[in-house]
C-alpha cells in the first residue's frame, strides 16, 4: 500500500502499480533551430473532441521538451510493434535520434511525421500546464492521418511489448 510519503521505496511501489496500466507509445516530433527533435512518450492522450485537443506529459528534466515548447508545434507519432527499435533510440538522451530515420513534414507545423507508423497528429501548442515533476502539453490539432495498417506498440510493466493479437 502506498501512502502518500516521498521515500524511495514509495516511488518504486508508485512506479510498480503505475506500470501495471499498459500504455501506448508514440515519438513527439518538432523543428528546431538545430534541426527536428523528438522524445518517446507513453503518455499521450485525447482530450476534447471541441476544440480537437491532445495532450502528453513530458519531464521537466527533459532536453528535448524545451525545443519543443520553443518550437510551439509538434507532431504525434503513434508507433507500430515493429518500431520498438525507434522508441528505444528516441528514449536514449544525447542520441542522435533521426540518424537514418527518414521522415516528412506535417501539412501545416513542418514537424516530422515519422514512415512506418500508426497515425500521427499535428498540432500547434495550446497550452502548457505545470503538474509535479512534469508539464502537460496541450496541442490543438491542425491534422491528423492513419498510416500503416499494423498493431500497435504498447509499454507495460517497464517493457515494450506487442498488444494482444486482434484486428488492427
Amino acid at each position: 500500500m502506498i501512502a502518500g510519503g516521498t521515500d524511495r521505496a514509495g516511488h518504486e511501489d508508485l512506479r510498480r502499480i503505475l506500470g501495471l496500466f499498459p500504455t501506448g507509445v508514440a515519438i513527439i516530433t518538432t523543428v528546431a533551430d538545430a534541426g527536428p527533435a523528438g522524445l518517446v512518450v507513453n503518455s499521450f492522450t485525447s482530450v476534447s473532441l471541441e476544440p480537437p485537443l491532445v495532450g502528453f506529459f513530458p519531464a521537466r528534466s527533459s532536453r528535448t521538451w524545451p525545443l519543443i515548447r520553443a518550437a510551439g508545434a509538434f507532431c504525434v507519432n503513434i508507433l507500430a510493434a515493429d518500431q520498438e527499435p525507434l522508441a528505444r533510440v528516441f528514449a536514449r538522451p544525447g542520441a542522435d535520434r533521426f540518424h537514418g530515420v527518414t521522415w516528412r513534414p506535417a501539412p501545416h507545423t513542418g514537424a516530422p511525421v515519422l514512415d512506418g507508423v500508426l497515425g500521427w497528429i499535428d498540432c500547434t501548442l495550446y497550452d502548457v500546464v505545470a503538474t509535479g515533476d512534469h508539464d502537460l502539453a496541450l496541442g490543438r490539432v491542425q491534422a491528423a492521418a492513419g498510416g500503416v495498417f499494423a498493431e500497435p506498440l504498447v509499454f507495460h510493466r517497464s517493457r515494450y511489448r506487442l498488444a494482444a493479437p486482434g484486428e488492427a
